[in-house]
């Protein structure tokens, strides 16, 4: 089972529920990766998502990833992709995969530029999100292909379009 909690700052719309929207685009992630078992097996797989503002991200990017600037997705996987298939061996019954959060200003402008809802955006940060709590990545080529892929189809069962038909190419875009 997924048990997803989502906190949200005020500068993110009240206008929609986020915690639908997180909880489908990570139980369709879910789904679509070797890890799909876990959602019929007895034990719960964990995950926070947290929409805030830019400042906050940019400390934690700073703080962790040494990029002192906002970026519009951060991924903090509590468990090593190599032992993430004993996960679900837990004898506790449940496991933090880990916690994702998103920058509301960075992600709103990604949307605008794109011609996208700030909903659909919001949602394939999550699924990116989401893979790399499982272990996903796209330091080469290789990766990054399979990976969007994997994006892709997840994203094309919640009828969102495919995201990856921007240019590859832009300098401002720091999904991780």
């Amino acid at each position: 089972m997924l048990d997803l909690g989502v906190s949200a700052e005020p500068v993110w719309p009240d206008t929609t529920d986020w915690e639908t929207l997180a909880t489908r685009a990570a139980a369709a992630t879910l789904a679509a990766t070797a890890h799909g078992e876990w959602v019929t097996l007895p034990f719960t797989a964990e995950i926070s998502v947290r929409l805030t503002d830019d400042a906050e991200v940019q400390l934690l990017n700073r703080d962790y990833r040494h990029k002192d600037k906002p970026t519009n997705v951060l991924s903090f996987p509590m468990i090593a992709p190599d032992l993430l298939d004993a996960v679900a061996n837990t004898d506790d019954g449940e496991v933090l995969l880990g916690d994702i959060v998103l920058a509301f200003g960075v992600c709103n402008a990604e949307a605008a530029d794109k011609g996208i809802t700030l909903q659909d955006h919001a949602t394939h940060l999550i699924v990116h999100g989401t893979l790399h709590l499982l272990g996903y990545d796209h330091q080469g080529p290789a990766e990054a292909e399979a990976m969007e892929q994997i994006e892709r189809d997840v994203l094309a069962t919640l009828g969102i379009a495919d995201p990856y038909r921007y240019d590859h190419d832009d300098p401002n875009e720091d999904e991780d």
